[in-house]
């Protein structure tokens, strides 16, 4: 694994080969977050990684200087890893959650500038997440939702959706949060 750019730049990571976690390619990750910086001043803001499997996303977003990042991974070793990543980069303004990122959009206790969710490609509530993430004060007014998912799942008749991307197989949908 390794950090696009920002001031962890080139760092590499090893992720152990026992992970289930499909980590976003590097070219996937270069370039949505090209994207974003169109919608986003990294440095203005406050973001959540859900499902954060290795940690690579929230890794980018302090990389590139965002003020608090929160990473959530519901399995035990993966969670670990990400703590120990967190740990050696000296992140300060970053929490690691182990706990289920569904629980957490359905009981959210802070709201935030980007949400951004890598599920898994098969997990049964994935037509279902924008809506959730959307409707459950997770999002601040204006916020961004960043949704990595597999070519099946086309969601550009939700309301807020703004747009798609699509690099090799991975695909992310892009939504703004409407102001209250």
């Amino acid at each position: 694994m390794r950090v696009i750019t920002g001031k962890y730049k080139g760092r590499h990571f090893d992720v152990p080969r026992s992970f289930k976690a499909r980590p976003t390619t590097d070219f996937a990750k270069e370039n949505i977050f090209n994207v974003l910086r169109s919608y986003l001043d990294f440095e203005d803001i406050t973001a959540i990684d859900l499902f954060s499997g290795t940690g690579s996303i929230t890794l980018e977003l302090l990389s590139r200087g965002c003020q608090y990042v929160v990473s959530v991974e519901r399995d035990r070793q993966h969670f670990r890893f990400i703590q120990s990543v967190l740990r050696e980069v000296g992140a300060e303004n970053c929490r690691a959650v182990c706990g289920d990122a569904l629980r957490i959009i359905g009981h959210p206790t802070t709201a935030f500038d980007l949400v951004f969710a890598d599920p898994p490609y098969a997990l049964a509530e994935m037509s279902e997440m924008p809506d959730r993430v959307l409707s459950s004060g997770l999002l601040k007014p204006n916020g961004l939702f960043v949704l990595e998912h597999g070519k099946e799942h086309d969601f550009s008749n939700n309301p807020c959706f703004i747009e798609h991307r699509h690099y090799g197989s991975v695909n992310f949908s892009l939504f703004r949060k409407a102001t209250e």
